[in-house]
This record gives structure tokens, sequence and C-alpha cells, in this order.
């Protein structure tokens, strides 16, 4: 008589809800690797700064001259909050954008003990001319993506976003469902 396996006996619903989650499984090991390879390469973006000589801007002075840009002038401590930096870091990094004219700091209108920052043009040409080098590497990478899977991309960043927006430095990992 033939032996028969303990997946063999099973219904085959049960052995293609386990193949299913198998499956799942591997995909969420691909995403993991695909997000660590990504993660890496704004690593090594970020690592390339400590090169950066004269009025070059690295890509931490470059968040923050579009945040300028986007939300208009700000004092280093909201822009400290918006980039997720120190204000001690954050003004550190505005006095270099304001020695090579990325940047203009005055005391502010209301609060004199206030300085706020604003873009000069030279800043605002800077992050345009970004923009546009990376709109056109984005465009390259995304062609022949349709808006469901765009769709489907965003809601899976959002979500690992969340992890590690959540997670705090010693805590233990919780699952996401």
């Amino acid at each position: 008589m033939p032996r028969t396996t303990e997946s063999s006996s099973q219904p085959a619903s049960v052995r293609s809800a386990r193949a299913a989650v198998g499956a799942r499984e591997a995909e969420l090991v691909e995403l993991g690797k695909a997000f660590r390879r990504v993660f890496r390469a704004l690593g090594r973006l970020r690592g390339r700064d400590t090169h950066l000589i004269g009025s070059e801007v690295s890509h931490a002075q470059m968040e923050l001259l579009i945040e300028l840009s986007e939300r208009g002038p700000l004092s280093a401590r909201d822009l400290a909050a918006a980039a997720q930096l120190t204000p001690a870091t954050v003004t550190q990094m505005l006095d270099h954008l304001a020695e090579s004219g990325h940047v203009q700091r005055t005391r502010g209108d209301e609060d004199r003990r206030v300085v706020v920052t604003c873009l000069t043009p030279q800043g605002e040409d800077k992050v345009q001319s970004k923009r546009a080098i990376w709109q056109a590497r984005w465009q390259r990478a995304l062609a022949g993506v349709d808006i469901e899977e765009l769709r489907v991309a965003t809601h899976v960043l959002q979500r690992l976003g969340t992890v590690f927006a959540d997670s705090l430095p010693g805590a233990e990992c919780e699952d996401v469902e």
C-alpha cells in the first residue's frame, strides 16, 4: 500500500490555502529585500554629502530648501520639526546655506527673538533644478506602471511608514496586519 503524506491526504482547498500563505510570505520577503535596497541607496545618497565643497548642497540641506520652497519662511525650530532634525543641526545647516546664498535669515516681525529663514532666488533656482532632475528620474523609473499599481505602492509605502514612525528605539516590533 502506498504511503500517503500529510499534505496529500488534506483536501485541495487546505493545500491551496497553505500554498497561498507560502506565496504571501515569499512576497513579503521580496518586499523586505526591495525596501532594504532602497534604504541602502538612500544611505549612499546621504553618504555622498560628506564630500561636498563650496556652495554644493547636501541631501539634508536640500530637504530644508524644499520645505522653505513649499511652506514659505520658517523658523529653525519649525524647519527642524519638518525635517525631523535637531534645531542645532538645522542651525548649522542654515549657516552653510546662508553663506552660499541659498537662504536669507531675518528677525521675525512679531517676535524679534525668532529668526526666520526664507529662500533667496538662488535657493529657489536650486530647488527647481533639483526637482527637474528627480522628476525625470522618477518618470523613467515608473514608466509603464499603471495607476492601480501606483495606488497600491502608495498604500504599501504609507503602511511601511507607520512601522518606522511608530517604533521607538528599544521598543519591541509589533505585527502589522
